[in-house]
């Protein structure tokens, strides 16, 4: 059996899983807590690590079974065939969130025209908008300056 990637619509991580759970599909939707704040309080909110994402462990003759269930949109592909996930990086993530690193740790997701601040580099602490971004640069808009800014996103961000 193989952990198989599955895209699901918004907000549906949870309501999915349960759905798996009671089929006995084994099943895996990562989540943390976050502080959200709202005008009157501070509230802790379990959210997805992997957002829209959930790791169902099935047969390959089985895979058609996970679109009985509402909300699960198609699998994940790479390379013309579903995305196969090992069970040691499915351990990895488990060991992860359950030891205290997870406290030193951000995850954001950055789309254009978001505005940021640079972290890094010698524009550190410039307010910049993001033009445009992929998996490994970015291109910002640094208002104040008039300049617009390609750096790697690991440098900046």
């Amino acid at each position: 059996m193989n952990w198989f990637v599955l895209y699901v619509k918004s907000n549906n991580e949870k309501k999915v899983a349960t759905a798996f759970g009671n089929m006995n599909i084994e099943h895996y939707a990562p989540h943390t807590t976050e502080i959200r704040q709202w005008s009157d309080r501070k509230k802790k909110v379990e959210v997805p690590l992997f957002k829209s994402y959930v790791f169902v462990k099935l047969n390959e003759k089985e895979r058609n079974r996970v679109f009985d269930v509402p909300g699960v949109v198609r699998y994940l592909f790479w390379l013309g065939k579903p995305a196969i996930v090992r069970d040691a990086e499915i351990e990895v993530i488990k060991e992860w969130l359950e030891s205290d690193k997870i406290n030193d740790f951000e995850l954001a997701q950055f789309s254009p025209g978001d505005r940021v601040q640079v972290k890094k580099g010698p524009m550190k602490d410039q307010k910049a908008i993001i033009q445009h971004i992929d998996a490994t640069k970015v291109r910002l808009l640094l208002v104040e300056m008039g300049v617009v800014l390609t750096a790697k996103v690991k440098e900046v961000l």
